[in-house]
């Protein structure tokens, strides 16, 4: 999916500003001149870096209230979906927190947090601290079922968890739910046809 494009639909059906698309453009710059040196990316996705890994994680805001808490990203990795959710976010009280055990990948997430100012938190394991989110996301982070173990585990009792997921989701979901149910829904993804948003609410 071409940038133009790309910028039309996180402008008119997402609601970025001018601002955030500003920032965006900035990300993606630095992102493709890092991604050089290490391989944040796949080389093969860097010519639709906007449609595939941009646009693929702003839509996750509409399954977020940015009004109050906060938010967890597990497995940061380069930035998708934190630091794209992080440019969005309006609302300063609303603290976005970015998980990543790669120390190479948190010295790009340091730095780029600082060019883009941006307000984020930035932790190396998930495992350190109980982690303390209303909101957790992930993007090929680790299995379904281990995304599952880990919220259920380790982030404070009431939350909601958003995982973006290809074509096997609904699969993975009767997998993990074996031993343990919680309420879901699946949403359809916009960049994706085969691919869906899992959405699972903790109480």
């Amino acid at each position: 999916m071409q940038e133009k494009k790309v910028i039309r639909i996180l402008k008119e059906d997402l609601g970025f500003s001018d601002d955030s698309i500003k920032k965006l453009k900035i990300f993606s710059k630095s992102l493709i001149k890092a991604n050089k040196q290490h391989n944040f990316i796949s080389k093969n996705t860097e010519s639709d870096l906007w449609g595939r890994h941009i646009l693929d994680s702003a839509q996750l805001i509409k399954f977020i209230d940015f009004k109050h808490g906060s938010l967890a990203d597990l497995g940061s990795g380069a930035g998708f979906p934190g630091i794209v959710l992080a440019i969005y976010n309006p609302n300063k009280a609303f603290h976005v927190k970015l998980f990543e055990k790669s120390p190479v990948k948190r010295k790009f997430l340091q730095k780029i947090s600082k060019k883009l100012d941006v307000s984020v938190n930035i932790f190396s394991n998930i495992y350190d601290n109980k982690i303390d989110a209303n909101v957790v996301v992930c993007r090929a982070f680790k299995k379904l079922e281990q995304v599952i173990q880990v919220s259920r585990e380790i982030v404070k009792k009431s939350h909601k968890l958003i995982i973006l997921k290809g074509q096997n989701a609904q699969e993975e979901l009767e997998k993990a739910f074996k031993s343990h149910k919680y309420p879901y829904k699946i949403e359809k993804s916009i960049t994706n046809e085969k691919s869906k948003i899992i959405i699972i609410e903790f109480n």
